[in-house]
């Protein structure tokens, strides 16, 4: 694993060791920051279920203004915190090491994209998202990103607000963009 591109490009990143976290693979990373590289500069990034951290760090690294990285797990929040010194963005980094659901409240900058990454079978994401709409930390523009198992069904996030714009199937998970539905 490793960052694809940008200032750290090439720089070697460390995950945790178990199975607790499923690192996602250099070539479904460099496809999903393919598909957002217009929106990163200058953004406000927050990586939720961080895990190594190689989400936002990637981020960071194609031009992100500051990357939050959310995750409660303690071997996890060790290696995010290793590979934001040894990619030297301590600077551009806040790491939270709690749940997603209070760490939220810790955020006080305006989010361009939300990526998250939950456990598959979990079904985190439906009540975190509904946090967001109540929340600080979204504007009217927000991109949020969900990787998930490629047979979940998303249609109780959408009846939250949210609408579906782009999905990216893979083999055998997906990323699916959401945006704030418009009252059309």
């Amino acid at each position: 694993m490793r960052v694809i591109a940008g200032s750290a490009r090439s720089v070697p990143l460390i995950a945790p060791q178990g199975l607790d976290t499923r690192p996602t693979t250099d070539k479904i990373k460099e496809t999903l920051f393919n598909m957002i590289n217009f929106d990163l500069p200058d953004c406000v990034f927050i990586d939720l279920y961080s895990g190594s951290g190689a989400i936002g760090i990637e981020a960071i690294s194609r031009g992100a203004r500051h990357a939050y990285f959310v995750e409660k797990n303690k071997k996890a929040i060790e290696c995010i915190k290793f590979n934001v010194i040894k990619c030297k963005f301590q600077d551009e980094a806040t790491i939270i090491a709690r749940d997603v659901s209070d760490a939220l409240y810790e955020i006080h900058d305006k989010a361009d994209i939300i990526f998250m990454d939950p456990p598959y079978d979990s079904m985190n994401e439906s009540n975190i998202m509904k946090q967001l709409l109540t929340s600080k930390i979204i504007h009217e523009d927000t991109i949020f990103i969900i990787e998930a198992a490629i047979e979940r069904d998303f249609s109780d996030i959408t009846s939250l607000g949210y609408e579906i714009y782009k999905e990216k199937f893979y083999k055998t998970n997906k990323h699916v963009f959401f945006r704030l539905a418009t009252n059309s």
